[in-house]
């Protein structure tokens, strides 16, 4: 007998709320992941001998991108947290009405 929790059953099938509840939560996600990256690459060592002009547009682009993938995949995990206490929030949907008319 497998059991299924709440939350896997509302990730087979989400209502259109909770899909936005799940992009809004990976974009934080990835938007803090960036921060993050940022922070950490903003210590400098002293060594910027190989600093050149493009690298750190680049840098910013690659970290950019790294962030939306982490977030998307649920690599670090805070996506899914956040889903999980926000849902809370959310209207209950009916799990099943009869059709009017019927």
């Amino acid at each position: 007998m497998s059991s299924v929790s709440p939350t896997s059953a509302a990730a087979a099938t989400p209502t259109p709320e909770r899909a936005k509840l799940r992009e809004a939560a990976q974009g934080f996600e990835a938007i803090f992941v960036r921060q993050m990256l940022a922070a950490a690459r903003s210590t400098s060592f002293g060594n910027e001998m190989f600093k050149e002009q493009g690298s750190e547009t680049f840098t910013q682009m690659r970290d950019e991108r790294f962030a939306d993938i982490a977030a998307k995949s649920g690599a670090f995990g805070l996506a899914k947290q956040l889903e999980i206490q926000l849902a809370k929030t959310l209207p209950a949907t009916p799990a099943s009405t009869p059709a009017k008319g019927n």
